[in-house]
């Protein structure tokens, strides 16, 4: 969940990485305890689909370089 909000590609594969290791090593008796294992590698696998998402859908190019319209005016040349 960490690599959603940081975007942090590390952290969203040591999440994937631990999921994995998770739902590999349950047994019947801890399947009922908790969180599935499923649950939490759908979880992981999609923090990291947030971390790698400007790959695919890039940012909006900013529009106003000019500033946000609230500065003061420019100055008028002398005549």
């Amino acid at each position: 969940m960490a690599a959603m909000f940081t975007r942090n590609k590390m952290i969203g594969w040591s999440a994937v990485m631990l999921a994995v290791q998770k739902y590999l090593s349950d047994s019947p008796g801890q399947k009922s305890d908790g969180t599935p294992g499923y649950m939490t590698l759908g979880m992981a696998i999609m923090s990291l689909g947030v971390t790698y998402l400007n790959l695919i859908l890039p940012p909006p190019p900013l529009r106003n370089l000019a500033g946000s319209g609230t500065e003061a005016p420019a100055a008028t040349p002398p005549l």
